[in-house]
C-alpha cells in the first residue's frame, strides 16, 4: 500500500474513530482479533460467543463502513495515480492504456490519416446498462460514499486553508454519522421504475459528461500526431436493458416500457434545456463586434414564422443573434414535435456561425463543443432501450397464434425443421394472424402491448429502440418466430412497395451447447429467405448476443470461456463469408466467476476475425456504481475500451495465427467441464446447496425487481439465475 492511499484510509478511520462510541471500537477490535486469531493481553484469543445480536449488529455495521471507506479511498487514489501519469507522459511516451496512446502506436505502425479516419467511422463502441442485481446498497449510501471521494479531493488538495481542512473533517464525520445511522439495505423490494431511475441517474451525470471527453481527447490526440483536427461521429453511445429485459420478470410490462422511454426522453430534455441555458450565457456575440453568418439569421427567420418568440424578449436581443436562436431552441425543446435530428441540425447552424465570426476554437472545443457531442450522441433518449424476452415464450405465444388463425393446432410439438417451413410460408405473407378486436391469453396480450409500445416509439424517435434479444435461442426457430411476432406488431412490414425494419433480432447464445451451435445456427438464419430479406432491411447487420453467466453456470469457468473464444472466431467467419456486417453483445458480468474482468485485455485476446470495431458489453449492478461513480473513473474507465477498440480493428494491426496451443484447449475444457457437471448433475448436490448455502437468503434480499430464479414456481438449479448461483458460492468460500 502507497504511503498516500494508507494516509487517506488512517485520516477516514480517525473521523470514524472521533463519532464512534468507546464501546463500539471495542467490539471492533475484539472482532479483528477473533478473525485473526490474534491472541489478547491475557494470553487469550477473543471470545465473541457471549456477543448479543444488538452488538453483532453493530460489529457488521462498522466493519462494512470500513471496508467501503477503504474501496472509495482506493478508488480515489486510482485517479490520483492517472493523474500523475498523465502530468508525466510525453508526446513520445504518452500514458498506457490512453486514447493518445492508441493513436500514437498507429502511427508509428505507418497507418495513414486517411486510413485511421477510415477506422474511426467503423468504430461503434455501445456499452449497455442492465438491472442485474449485484449491487447490494442502496443509492442514498453510494451518493454518501461519494461525497466520501469529494472531502478526500478536499483534503488532498495542495493548497488548503487550516480553515478548509477544519471544515472537511466536519464534513467526513457528518457524512459518517449519516452512513452510521442509514440501513444498508432496503426495506422494500426495488421496483423495475426505482431501476430504471437509477440508470438515468448515471446516464444523465457522471455518463453524459465523460462520453464527450473521450471524443475530445480522440479529437486532441489525431490533431497532436497527425496535424488536423477530424469532425468525429458519435461513435461511443449508450444502450440500457432496464425496463426492457421481460427474460423471467413479470414486473417488466408495456406500461413499464412505455414509462421507461418517457423517464429517459424526459432526463435527456432537462440536460439538453440545461445547456442551452448555460450555452445562452455564454455565447453572447453581437453583430456589432463580429460577422453574422447569413445562415443563421435566415435558420431564425424561419424560427420565427414556425414559432415566434416573444416580441420585447427581441427587441432585448436585438443584436445578439446566438442568445436569440439558442432561446428559440429553448422552445422547441418543448414541443413534441421538435426532433432530436432538428436539434443537431440547429447546433450546426450555430457552429457554422461561430467559424464564420472567426471563434473556431469556440466551436471545436469548450462547452460548444461539448454540447454538439452530447447532442449527437445522446440525442433525445438517452440511452436506447432494448428488449429481452426468453424464447420459450415467443414459441408459445407464436404457437397461440398460428391455431387462433387456424393454421396450425400441432405447432409446439413440431420438428424443428417442420416448424422453419411454416414459419417460413408465414413470413412470405403480409397478413397478420389475428384481427384487431381479438382476444388471446394474458401471456401474448402483454407481449404483443409490449411490441406496439415499441414500435409507436421507433416511429416517434427511432434511436430510442434498439435490439430484441432472443433469451436461450438454440435454433433458427427461435428467431423466425419473432419475425412473426414484429409482422404482427408492425415492426417489420414486408409489402411489395415498402419494407421497415424497426428493431435488430439479436440471438443469445447461453449455454456451452448453444455457444458450440451458434455458428451452425447462423448459418442456417442466413439461407433462410425470409430472414435474409429482414436483414437487408437492417442494411445487412446482425447482432449476436453471447452469455458469460449462464454458460459459466453450465458449463463451468474454463469450458464456458474457451467456447466464448471459438464462438466468436466460428460466428465471425460465418458473417463474413456471407457479407453480413456483425456487431458481438458481450454479456460480461461483474465478476470473474460470471465473465468479467479487464475489458480492454479482453478486447486485445479476442480472434482476430472479430475484430471489426463493433462492439456491445453489459454493465451492471456493482459494475456501474465502480466505473461511474467517479468522473475520474468514468474517463478512465471510457478511454481504455476506446484504446483497445482503436487498436484492435485499426489496419496493419498484427494478426495472430493459429494457436498450435488451440486443442490442448479443447481438451482442458472438455476434461474441465465433464468434472464440473459431475459435481453439478450430482443429486445430492442441490438439497446440500439450498441447506448450506445463503441462496435462498440472496433471493429474498430486496436489492433488485428481478426474481432470483426464471421460474415463478420452482427453485432448482436449472431456473435459479447464474448472479445468485455465483453469489452463494462465493459467500460459502468453497472456491
Amino acid at each position: 500500500m502507497t504511503a498516500d492511499l494508507r494516509d487517506d484510509l488512517d485520516w477516514l478511520h480517525a473521523r470514524l474513530d472521533e463519532i464512534e462510541a468507546i464501546g463500539t471500537r471495542h467490539l471492533v477490535d475484539q472482532a479483528r482479533k477473533s478473525a485473526a486469531g490474534m491472541l489478547g493481553s491475557d494470553g487469550r484469543s477473543a471470545d465473541l460467543s457471549e456477543l448479543s445480536l444488538d452488538e453483532i449488529r453493530t460489529i457488521l455495521k462498522s466493519v462494512t463502513i470500513r471496508f467501503h471507506l477503504r474501496n472509495k479511498a482506493e478508488q480515489v487514489h486510482i485517479a490520483r495515480v492517472n493523474r500523475r501519469r498523465e502530468q508525466h507522459a510525453t508526446d513520445a511516451h504518452p500514458r498506457a492504456e490512453s486514447i493518445a496512446e492508441a493513436i500514437h502506436q498507429l502511427r508509428e505502425r505507418g497507418v495513414t490519416l486517411e486510413q485511421l479516419t477510415h477506422a474511426i467511422r467503423a468504430l461503434d463502441i455501445q456499452p449497455t446498462l442492465t438491472a442485474h442485481p449485484t449491487e447490494s446498497r442502496r443509492r442514498s449510501v453510494i451518493g454518501k460514499q461519494a461525497r466520501v471521494a469529494s472531502i478526500l479531493a478536499v483534503k488532498n488538495a495542495a493548497e488548503t486553508t487550516p480553515r478548509e481542512q477544519r471544515d472537511a473533517r466536519s464534513a467526513a464525520r457528518q457524512t459518517l454519522s449519516l452512513l452510521l445511522a442509514t440501513d444498508e439495505i432496503r426495506a422494500r423490494r426495488l421496483e423495475v421504475i426505482d431501476e430504471v431511475r437509477n440508470g438515468v441517474h448515471y446516464l444523465a451525470g457522471s455518463i453524459w459528461d465523460a462520453v464527450p471527453r473521450v471524443l475530445t481527447d480522440l479529437a486532441d490526440a489525431i490533431d497532436e500526431y497527425y496535424g488536423t483536427r477530424p469532425d468525429l461521429p458519435a461513435f461511443l453511445r449508450y444502450r440500457s436493458w432496464i425496463g426492457g429485459d421481460r427474460d423471467g420478470n413479470p414486473r417488466v410490462t408495456a406500461a413499464l416500457t412505455e414509462r421507461t422511454l418517457g423517464e429517459m426522453r424526459a432526463a435527456a430534455l432537462r440536460q439538453h434545456t440545461q445547456t442551452l441555458t448555460q450555452l445562452t450565457r455564454e455565447l453572447s456575440l453581437s453583430d456589432r463586434r463580429v460577422p453574422t453568418d447569413p445562415d443563421l439569421l435566415a435558420s431564425i427567420e424561419v424560427g420565427q414564422r414556425e414559432r415566434p418568440l416573444d416580441d420585447e424578449l427581441v427587441r432585448h436581443l436585438a443584436h445578439e443573434p446566438f442568445r436569440v436562436k439558442i432561446q428559440q431552441m429553448l422552445a422547441c425543446l418543448k414541443s413534441e414535435q421538435y426532433t432530436a435530428q432538428q436539434f443537431r441540425d440547429d447546433l450546426s447552424v450555430l457552429e457554422g456561425a461561430l467559424r464564420h465570426a472567426g471563434l473556431t476554437e469556440v466551436a471545436e472545443r469548450g462547452a460548444f463543443a461539448t454540447a454538439v457531442l452530447q447532442a449527437r450522441t445522446f440525442g433525445f433518449h438517452l440511452a436506447t432501450l432494448d428488449l429481452r424476452q426468453h424464447s420459450r415464450v415467443h414459441e408459445a405465444v407464436v404457437a397461440e397464434l398460428l391455431a387462433y388463425a387456424g393454421v396450425t393446432n400441432e405447432y409446439a410439438t413440431m420438428p424443428v425443421a417442420d416448424r422453419i417451413q411454416m414459419l417460413e410460408r408465414e413470413l412470405a405473407s403480409p397478413r397478420p394472424l389475428l384481427p384487431p378486436d381479438a382476444v388471446v391469453s394474458p401471456e401474448a396480450t402483454e407481449l404483443l402491448a409490449s411490441l406496439r409500445v415499441v414500435a409507436k416509439a421507433s416511429r416517434i424517435e427511432p434511436e430510442s429502440i434498439g435490439s430484441y434479444i432472443v433469451s436461450m435461442a438454440s435454433d433458427p426457430s427461435d428467431l423466425l418466430e419473432v419475425l412473426v411476432l414484429l409482422r404482427e406488431t408492425g415492426l417489420w412490414t414486408n409489402g411489395t412497395r415498402a419494407r421497415r425494419a424497426a428493431v435488430d433480432v439479436a440471438p443469445l447464445f447461453e449455454t456451452v451447447d448453444d455457444l458450440e451451435r451458434g455458428a451452425d445456427v447462423l448459418k442456417q438464419l442466413l439461407t433462410s429467405d425470409a430472414y435474409r430479406t429482414y436483414l437487408e432491411a437492417r442494411g445487412g447487420f446482425q447482432e449476436v448476443m453471447l452469455g458469460y453467466s449462464d454458460s459459466n453456470k453450465d458449463g463451468g469457468y474454463w469450458a464456458a470461456n474457451w467456447r466464448l473464444h471459438v464462438a466468436q472466431d466460428q460466428i465471425a467467419r460465418v458473417c463474413r463469408d456471407a457479407g453480413v456486417s456483425l456487431r458481438f453483445f458481450h454479456g460480461r458480468g461483474g465478476t470473474v466467476a460470471r465473465g468479467g474482468g479487464r475489458a480492454h485485455r479482453a478486447i486485445l485476446a479476442s480472434p482476430p476475425a472479430s475484430r471489426n470495431g463493433r462492439i456491445r458489453f453489459t454493465e451492471q449492478g456493482e459494475v456501474i456504481s465502480f466505473r461511474y461513480a467517479m468522473p475520474a473513473i468514468a474517463h478512465r474507465h471510457l478511454e481504455q475500451i476506446t484504446n483497445a477498440m482503436l487498436l484492435a480493428a485499426a489496419p496493419a494491426a498484427p494478426t495472430p495465427t493459429d494457436d498450435p496451443a488451440d486443442e490442448l484447449m479443447e481438451e482442458i475444457a472438455s476434461v474441465s467441464r465433464a468434472a464440473y457437471r459431475e459435481l453439478i448433475d450430482d443429486p445430492a448436490l442441490w438439497p446440500w446447496f439450498v441447506e448450506r448455502s445463503p441462496v435462498l437468503h440472496i433471493g429474498a434480499l430486496p436489492i433488485a425487481s428481478r426474481p432470483v430464479s426464471r421460474s415463478s414456481s420452482t427453485l432448482d438449479f436449472p431456473n435459479l439465475r447464474a448472479i445468485p448461483w455465483v453469489f452463494a458460492w462465493t459467500q460459502m468460500r468453497y472456491n
